[in-house]
C-alpha cells in the first residue's frame, strides 16, 4: 500500500512505529538516478538522514555512493555493502580515530573543513604509509532560504574553509605529502526549495574553481553537496521531489571542465517522503485556556524536528479517515508524552475530532525521524515496519 492505512478487521501493531513505503523509495531512487544520469552526475546518499538497514540496501542496490559525516557512518556504509571507493567523509569535527579508520578502509575522499584538519589527516596518513584523496570544503558565503539551524554556507558558519583563507590553504597543500587534492566540496544548507539558491551556489563555485585553476590546481571533481527540500505540507502532491529541476539548475549554471565529475550528497529528498511515524492518541484534554490537546504515545523521542526546528509535518487521523461517518473538526494541538513543554508536534491545527485510541500518521518522517531518536525518559527506540510486511 502506498501509505499506511487502517484496514477494517485487521489489528494495528503496537505503536509508536516507523512505517516505510518501499515502492515509493524505489521510485524516488530511480527518478533521482535517471535525472542525475542525464548529465553524468553522481549521487552519494547522505547517511545522516536514515540508516535503517533495509533502506540502505535499496539505496546501495540503486547504485548510489555514501556521504558520511562521522567515522561511525563510514563504518556503517562499509558494513552495509557500499564500496569504499564510493564513500566520502565530511564533517567539521573528525576525530583521529575516525580518520584512521577511514584511511584503513580506503574511502574515496575526505571533505576537509579546516587548515588544521588537513595537517591532521596528512600526519595520520603518513603513519599508515598512505596518500589519501581530499577535497577542500569551501564556504561560499551563500545565504539559502531555509531555517538558520540547517543553513551551512554563510561566512559566519562553523562549516568549511572560509573563502578568505583559500590562499593559506593552497600554500599549506605544498607542505603536505600524504594528501592528494582531487576537488572542491560545497554545501549551503538543507530543505532548500528555491532553485535560485542552487543557481547562486553554482555561479559562486564557478568563480572559486576558476581561482584554484589559475593557481595550477587540477580539480578532478566538484562536490556540490545536497540540500534539496521536500513538500512537508502536502506530501501527496509531490511524493517525489523535483530532481529534474534540481539537476537542470546545475546543468544550466555550473561550468564543468572536460573530464571533471560532479557529485551530489542527497539525503532528505531520497528518503523523507517514504516514511511515516504511526502513533495512537492516549488522552484528549482541554486546558483552562480552551486549547484542545490530543496526547499521543509518540513524542520528541521519535521525532525531534518540531521541538528542535519548529518544523511542520502533516498529521492525519487514520481512524477518522476509516470511519464511515465524517467527524466534526476543530482546532487541536498534537503533543507527545515527554516531560518537556517543547514536545508538541503541531499547535492549533484544524483536525478531526480525536478520541482515545485513534491512530494518527505523522507524514514525511523518513529523514531525520528514526536516526535522531533517543531514549530520553528511558523510552525504547520505536521499531520499523515496511510496506511489504517484512
Amino acid at each position: 500500500m502506498p501509505k499506511y492505512t487502517i484496514v477494517p478487521g485487521t489489528e494495528v501493531p503496537q505503536t509508536p512505529f516507523y512505517y516505510y513505503d518501499l515502492d515509493l523509495l524505489r521510485r524516488t531512487l530511480k527518478t533521482a538516478a535517471d535525472e542525475a544520469g542525464k548529465y553524468g552526475y553522481r549521487i552519494h546518499y547522505a547517511l545522516k538522514a536514515n540508516v535503517e538497514p533495509r533502506i540502505l540496501a535499496e539505496i546501495q542496490r540503486a547504485g548510489l555512493g555514501a556521504d558520511c559525516v562521522s567515522g561511525y557512518e563510514v563504518r556503517c556504509a562499509v558494513e552495509n555493502g557500499f564500496a569504499p571507493q564510493q564513500i566520502v567523509f565530511a564533517g567539521v569535527g573528525k576525530s583521529d580515530r575516525e580518520i584512521e579508520y577511514a584511511i584503513r578502509a580506503g574511502i574515496f575522499a575526505f571533505n576537509c573543513e579546516s587548515l588544521q584538519e588537513l595537517e591532521v589527516i596528512d600526519e595520520l596518513a603518513a603513519k599508515q604509509g598512505k596518500v589519501v584523496n581530499a577535497a577542500l570544503r569551501i564556504n561560499p558565503n551563500v545565504q539559502p532560504d531555509t531555517h538558520k539551524y540547517i543553513s551551512t554556507g554563510q561566512s559566519e558558519s562553523k562549516f568549511g574553509i572560509s573563502y578568505t583563507e583559500v590562499d593559506a590553504a593552497l600554500a599549506k597543500l605544498h607542505e603536505l605529502e600524504h594528501i592528494r587534492i582531487v576537488g572542491l566540496h560545497f554545501h549551503i544548507g538543507s530543505q532548500i526549495r528555491k532553485m535560485e539558491s542552487f543557481a547562486e551556489l553554482a555561479r559562486r563555485v564557478n568563480e572559486i574553481a576558476e581561482w584554484f585553476e589559475s593557481k595550477g590546481v587540477e580539480l578532478k571533481h566538484l562536490n556540490m553537496g545536497g540540500g534539496l527540500g521536500i513538500d512537508y505540507g502536502d506530501p501527496d502532491a509531490e511524493p517525489v521531489p523535483d530532481f529534474a529541476g534540481y539537476f537542470r539548475t546545475f546543468r544550466d549554471n555550473l561550468r564543468v571542465r572536460e573530464g571533471q565529475t560532479v557529485h551530489f550528497e542527497l539525503g532528505r529528498s531520497i528518503v523523507a517522503q517514504c516514511g511515516e511515524l504511526i502513533t495512537r492518541v492516549l488522552y484528549t484534554k482541554t486546558t483552562a485556556g480552551g486549547a484542545h490537546f490530543a496526547i499521543t504515545d509518540a513524542g520528541m523521542t521519535e521525532l525531534i524536528r518540531p521541538a528542535l526546528y519548529s518544523a511542520h509535518h502533516r498529521i492525519e487521523n487514520l481512524t477518522a479517515e476509516a470511519d464511515r461517518q465524517p467527524r466534526p473538526t476543530g482546532l487541536y494541538s498534537i503533543a507527545g508524552p515527554i516531560c518537556e513543554s517543547s514536545d508538541v508536534f503541531a499547535r492549533d491545527i484544524e483536525f478531526p475530532e480525536s478520541r482515545r485510541g485513534d491512530v494518527l500518521s505523522i507524514r514525511s518522517t523518513g529523514a531525520y525521524g528514526s536516526i535522531m531518536a533517543s531514549n530520553y525518559n528511558m523510552r525504547p527506540i520505536a521499531p520499523s515496519l515496511f510496506s511489504d510486511g517484512e
